[in-house]
């Protein structure tokens, strides 16, 4: 999220092979899309590593329950 903004983009492979990317890529627009997409990935991670443990959770929850019945 943090690197369309840093100097590193500004001299990558493909800013530097051809104006025409050069252009797109040094874009602010073109740099708040990749930042917003990495935060939307970010999140995703989040949500993903939220419902994995969440999972586990509750699973060991049933598992306690039926035990307790019997």
């Amino acid at each position: 999220m943090l690197i369309p903004w840093s100097a590193f983009w500004e001299r990558n492979y493909f800013v530097e092979g051809s104006r025409a990317f050069g252009a797109v890529f040094t874009s602010n627009y073109t740099r708040g899309a990749i930042t917003g997409l990495g935060l939307i990935n970010v999140w995703a991670a989040l949500a993903e590593l939220a419902d994995l443990f969440g999972s586990r959770k509750s699973d060991s929850d049933q598992q306690s329950h039926i035990s307790n019945q019997q």
